[in-house]
């Protein structure tokens, strides 16, 4: 399989995204997005193993659900894309994935404390965060989701919510668009940067499920135009 099957704007999209995530710093030199493939089910995009920062169009490779690569390409892939093939497999409404570690969110998953809404900007967290802890699955280990048994363990802990804190590791935030899911994940950083700076001044009022629910819909209508301010600082990126 080729990747160029995919649409060449679907392609260009997750390479911009890639940027973005860097630009906003949400990922660093680890890190990384996915996408559904969008003619060929059981199939996602993701980038070969490189710094998202500087993704370009030819990073960009096809895997099957168990994390085979299926593309026409001798690229090394990323260690972990066993989280997007299992979540990809878990949850039929998930089109994006992104894993980080951004900073803000690692205190979350040390502590077993969720992050919830504290503004209506994070209104997808209404649902508040599930909890991964890899060793409840196998032991102590290098924290990292190496196979498929390990991220079908992050896809059942992640259940129906939209983002899973990683115990001493980060977090996965997926998505109905890479728009969305790249929202989601700035977002999820700006929520936690607030919710820590809240908590050190007595207790938080946190949206409701219903305020939260009402927000992320309303928001959702407007995230086309923060992409467009987020694409507008990458500029045009080389093939």
């Amino acid at each position: 399989m080729s990747v160029a099957q995919s649409d060449p704007a679907l392609l260009d999209k997750l390479v911009m995204a890639n940027r973005i995530l860097y630009d906003q710093g949400v990922v660093d030199g680890f890190g990384h997005i996915s996408v559904r493939h969008d003619s060929v089910p059981g199939v996602f995009l993701l980038s070969c193993n490189r710094a998202p920062g500087l993704v370009v169009r030819g990073d960009i490779d096809c895997f099957d659900l168990d994390g085979a690569s299926v593309s026409d390409s001798s690229n090394r892939p990323y260690l972990e894309r066993f989280i997007h093939s299992e979540i990809y497999r878990a949850r039929a409404d998930v089109i994006a994935v992104v894993h980080s570690h951004s900073p803000n969110v690692i205190p979350f998953g040390v502590t077993g404390q969720r992050l919830k809404p504290i503004f209506h900007m994070a209104g997808f967290l209404g649902g508040g965060t599930a909890h991964y802890d890899i060793r409840d699955a196998s032991g102590n280990t290098d924290l990292l989701v190496r196979n498929g048994e390990l991220g079908k363990y992050l896809a059942t802990a992640l259940g129906a919510h939209s983002c899973v804190l990683m115990r001493g590791h980060g977090s996965t935030t997926v998505g109905a668009s890479i728009e969305q899911v790249v929202y989601r994940a700035i977002y999820a950083e700006v929520n936690a940067r607030l919710q820590s700076q809240a908590l050190g001044l007595g207790p938080v009022t946190y949206l409701s499920e219903e305020e939260a629910q009402l927000a992320a819909t309303a928001i959702d209508g407007q995230i086309g135009r923060c992409w467009d301010l987020w694409q507008r600082r990458i500029g045009p990126i080389e093939s």
